[in-house]
């Protein structure tokens, strides 16, 4: 099967850089962000809604009745609600999540912070989130905005992207480098 994370890398990038340009002549990057941020909760607590963004088998059409009905329904307007049309009249909502993903880390390099991706086990209070943000300051000399997904097959620990660098530790990661080790030994 062939690789299309590229072009869906691809796809991606250039939505979210038109979305944050339209956003940015029109003042709108922090409402923009708020609704990503809202549409980006209800992908992560409905698998239905993940299978839906990623699945070929819908109409554009009906791609874009439900779109706009989850819209409503979720109280997303303006921007992002147009996006979202734009989106899936032209049959791109399997690269939404990437799409959501590359936006922030353009507004972030505009507003001169990072961006890092965190994985955990659970979902993370504000004082961990804070304590971690603080840390990967004092790595990275910026300030870092940080997307938390929660992944409890990790079992425990964090995974953290920043950039092209990755902090894996997790127990996941821990016990399969065990495992690795018990059967170079036995």
């Amino acid at each position: 099967m062939a690789d299309t994370s590229q072009l869906t890398s691809g796809v991606a990038e250039r939505y979210a850089s038109s979305l944050f340009e339209l956003a940015l002549e029109q003042g709108a990057v922090d409402s923009v962000t708020a609704d990503l941020d809202r549409f980006q909760a209800m992908l992560d607590e409905s698998a239905d809604l993940k299978r839906f963004v990623a699945s070929p088998v819908f109409s554009a059409e009906d791609q874009l009745k439900a779109i706009v009905a989850i819209s409503e329904k979720a109280g997303i307007s303006g921007f992002f609600a147009n996006f979202l049309k734009v989106v899936a009249r032209n049959r791109r909502l399997f690269a939404l999540p990437g799409m959501i993903k590359a936006f922030r880390i353009i507004a972030a390099n505009h507003r001169g912070e990072i961006s890092a991706e965190v994985t955990s086990a659970h979902a993370l209070s504000q004082a961990q989130e804070t304590e971690l943000k603080v840390a990967l300051k004092s790595v990275t000399g910026k300030d870092v905005t940080i997307a938390v997904t929660v992944d409890p097959s990790i079992l425990g620990g964090l995974i953290v992207k920043v950039g092209s660098r990755q902090i894996d530790t997790s127990l996941r990661t821990k016990l399969s480098t065990l495992k690795l080790a018990l059967k170079e030994v036995g």
